[in-house]
This record gives C-alpha cells, sequence and structure tokens, in this order.
C-alpha cells in the first residue's frame, strides 16, 4: 500500500471532485432557478451581493471548487509521473549527497494505482545501473534507494570489494548487456581521487563500469567486510547472491556505508517506486558543534549538482 501522504491526496482529490459533482448537477441548477426568479421580478440587473443573499453558495462547495482542480493536477503529477524525494543518508555517495532533492520518474517501471500500488499498465523494466526507489522490503512503509545490480536469473559476487556478474542469458546467446554469457565478469574499476572522508578514514573513489553505465563508487579500504550480516541464501557462497524471477539485486554505491541487498537480499519487482533521473535541488547542512542554528536548516545550496542522474 502507498504512503499516508499519497493516500491522504487521493482522498482529498476524490472528496472534492465529488462535492463537486454532486453539487453541480443537483444543488446549482436549483440555485440558478431562485436567480433567474428573482431577476424576473425586477427591471434593474441583480448585483453580487444580492444574488449571493438570494442563492448562497455553501462555503465547503466554493472550497471543493477551489482547491480540486489544484490538488487533482498535484495528485496525477505525483502519482503518476514525478515524485520528488529527499536523500536522507550517505549511503548513494558519492553519486547523491544527503540533502540532495530528487525527481522519481514514476511511469518508468509501470502505471500503478496511487493507493493500493497495484499494476495498470506495463511500461518498462529496470536496468542494470539504474538508480531505483523502492519499498524496502522488511518494512514497507519506507523508500530506499540504490543502484541496480543484478536483474532476474543473474548470479552476483561482492567478493574483496570487488563485483562480478554472471547475467542470465537465453541458449546460445554470447553477450547480454555487455557481459560474457556463462562466466563471471569481473566489473572494471579505475582510481579517480581520495577527497572523501569517512570520520578520520580516507575513502577512494572509483570509476566503476558496470556494463556500459559508468559511474563513480566509494570504498573504505580500513573497513572490515561484513559478510557475517550477509543475506545467505541456500546452496550458495556467503558472498554470492542468484537473483529470484522478478526481484532485483540492488546496493548502494557508498560500498562499506550502505545497507543493501547484501544484508536482506532482494527487491520484488512489485516493490519498486520508480527511477531516480533528476537532482533538482542540493542543500548543504555543514552545521558545527558551535553553529547556532538547528542542524535542519541549510547552510548553503550546491547549484553545481543540479542536473541528471549518471
Amino acid at each position: 500500500m502507498a504512503g499516508y501522504f499519497s493516500v491522504f491526496l487521493v482522498l482529498l482529490t476524490l472528496g472534492s471532485g465529488l462535492i463537486w459533482l454532486i453539487d453541480h448537477y443537483m444543488f446549482a441548477p436549483k440555485r440558478k432557478e431562485r436567480i433567474a426568479l428573482a431577476q424576473g421580478a425586477t427591471q434593474t440587473p441583480l448585483d453580487n451581493d444580492v444574488i449571493a443573499q438570494i442563492a448562497p453558495e455553501p462555503a465547503i462547495v466554493e472550497g471543493a471548487k477551489s482547491i480540486f482542480p489544484m490538488i487533482a493536477a498535484i495528485t496525477i503529477f505525483r502519482s503518476f509521473i514525478f515524485e520528488p524525494f529527499q536523500i536522507p543518508s550517505g549511503s548513494m555517495m558519492p553519486t547523491l549527497l544527503d540533502g540532495d532533492f530528487i525527481l522519481v520518474q514514476k511511469y518508468a517501471y509501470g502505471i500503478k494505482d496511487p493507493v493500493w500500488r497495484s499494476q495498470m499498465i506495463e511500461v518498462g523494466e529496470p536496468e542494470r545501473g539504474d538508480i531505483t526507489v523502492f519499498k524496502f522490503p522488511l518494512d514497507e512503509r519506507i523508500d530506499f534507494i540504490k543502484r541496480v545490480i543484478g536483474l532476474p536469473g543473474d548470479r552476483v559476487v561482492y567478493r574483496n570489494r570487488q563485483l562480478f556478474i554472471k547475467p542470465s542469458c537465453e541458449a546460445g546467446q554470447e553477450r547480454k548487456d555487455n557481459l560474457i554469457c556463462g562466466e563471471y565478469n569481473k566489473i572494471a574499476l579505475d582510481i579517480v581521487d581520495r577527497e572523501y572522508m569517512h570520520g578520520p578514514r580516507q575513502l577512494v573513489r572509483l570509476s566503476e563500469d558496470l556494463s556500459g553505465v559508468q559511474h563513480d563508487i566509494l570504498i573504505d579500504p580500513q573497513a572490515a567486510e561484513l559478510t557475517a550480516r550477509y543475506y545467505q541464501q541456500p546452496n550458495t557462497r556467503v558472498d554470492e547472491w542468484v537473483v529470484p524471477e522478478d526481484s532485483y539485486f540492488v546496493m548502494g554505491d557508498n560500498r562499506n556505508n550502505s545497507q543493501d541487498g547484501r544484508m536482506w537480499g532482494f527487491v520484488p519487482k512489485e516493490n519498486l517506486v520508480g527511477k531516480a533521473v533528476f537532482i533538482w535541488m542540493s542543500f548543504d547542512f555543514d552545521n558545527g558543534p558551535d553553529s547556532l542554528l538547528p542542524g535542519w536548516v541549510p547552510t548553503g545550496v550546491r547549484f553545481e549538482r543540479l542536473g541528471n542522474i549518471q
């Protein structure tokens, strides 16, 4: 089921629209008749104050008529086209930062009803490398954002901070998404810089080529791999996952600071919300310990971050 705000918007749209519709076909014609009778009894045109006294429009109807077009437009835009989200953590650094505000393309993976989120129209499927927003499988009240790594049928290995993918291929198929069928493909990495920090530790920024989708990731060379916390599938190694049908394996770009599919498994197709496509605002919350401002007050705007998401 959708979040409370989405349900509230739908109910507000339906309620205001229903009030306007009932008034339009049942009560507005009667008010017009009273005005016509009053106008016929006088030789001078009735002014607005007199009309309001003869056939007053109820306040609830006036309110419904004024908000319905705006609320309906917001509901349609937010439910079926684009929805704004705020990045709440650093799990997708360096691609997305805490304080980024993004637009998510809701129709990228299909049109769903805004309340029960059941699929209405099939549009497309996630592609490897997409940054996707989804309902957290362990608590669907929470929205997560991660990068799609494994598609249905793929085998994914993450070992020694290196990603390997064995794609699911049709019989006789030699390559899929620039990956060789029938073998584990080592995903190429190139060092970019070491400008990011995690507390006192220096992080390594690398460029990753995920079968043609190039993006940057962060690695903490000093952090231990938490393999004991990895999600363990039957008949697989501790750092290997086989993606089930109609599911996806996702990871954060900040590899040592991301609670992702390595820890809890896979994202079912029905949990997908949409594809992250654009940063429309980015605030810096660099409030030091001596600052008089609350932590939620931004200290600057990162205009250089605005634009399409890679």
